[in-house]
């Protein structure tokens, strides 16, 4: 058996279930290793997402675990089988590697959430917010650095799943290079939010009662809610969230942004006067 070296975070995902299958089973590693005929350490593996399972194994897990839901069990098959070598591998070893799973669970994704409150989403970064986003890092970039990961944003910006966007007008207000980059800017988020796979809100600054500052995070749809995960900027990187408590969570804070934001038509209208402004 070849152990991965470095996991990606849907291989990680797929082990973390079965390992939350296994205990609720109320059964040991070395349980599950005798009722499928291997060591312990090998369950280990599978469990750390350091070595893959077959569909066939991965049954046998899953039915020794008692777990009867069907769907579930579909999608890690799927996710146990999935050979998908994307677009983002060019950049291993060249980017973080949160950089690369997040552009894998975006592929894998069925829908996309964002609630942003100072930048502009990343999907719908121009190439100069991008630049001057990246610019701004601390310790600085190498041009070769800067032009990778404005070259890999530009990449995961080729998506036609259904993505909705709520964003503080805070984040459309911050000028995070000049104007004339500030009204491309909110140009280029006028013609995204009339694509048919894209819903563009805002949130006003004239609106009583908004303390979810805090609420930025984006939002993966899985195969099935269970599934979904939450990545939320941390200070070195990302933080993938998927515990169906804070899932169910997030789910309700970004009904609850969603809900005192404005409406898309009124949203392009915001944004227009701002554009205006400028």
């Amino acid at each position: 058996m070849v152990l991965r070296r470095e996991p990606t975070a849907r291989q990680l995902r797929l082990g973390l279930e079965l390992r939350r299958l296994r205990e609720a089973a109320g059964l040991a590693v070395r349980d599950a290793a005798s009722l499928l005929g291997v060591t312990a350490p090998v369950i280990s593996q599978i469990e750390s997402g350091v070595a893959g399972v077959g569909e066939q194994r991965l049954r046998r897990l899953t039915s020794h675990y008692a777990c009867t839901n069907e769907e579930f069990i579909n999608a890690l098959a799927a996710m146990a089988t999935d050979r998908t070598r994307g677009w983002w591998e060019k950049y291993r070893g060249q980017l973080p590697t949160s950089f690369l799973d997040l552009a894998e669970l975006e592929h894998h994704a069925q829908y996309l959430r964002h609630v942003a409150i100072l930048y502009v989403p990343g999907l719908l970064q121009t190439e100069d917010y991008a630049r001057a986003v990246f610019s701004s890092r601390l310790p600085e970039l190498t041009p070769e650095e800067l032009e990778l990961r404005i070259q890999h944003r530009k990449a995961r910006q080729h998506f036609t799943i259904p993505y909705e966007a709520v964003i503080h007008e805070a984040a459309l207000r911050i000028r995070v290079s000049d104007r004339a980059s500030s009204r491309t800017q909110l140009a280029r988020l006028l013609e995204l939010s009339h694509a048919d796979h894209v819903t563009v809100r805002v949130i006003p600054f004239d609106l009583d009662g908004f303390a979810r500052a805090s609420s930025t995070m984006t939002y993966v749809g899985g195969p099935l809610p269970k599934l979904d995960t939450v990545i939320r900027d941390v200070p070195h990187g990302s933080a993938f969230i998927d515990s169906e408590a804070q899932l169910g969570a997030f789910r309700m804070r970004f009904r609850k942004v969603e809900a005192v934001s404005l409406d898309p038509s009124r949203s392009r209208d915001l944004i227009h006067q701002l554009a205006k402004e400028l």
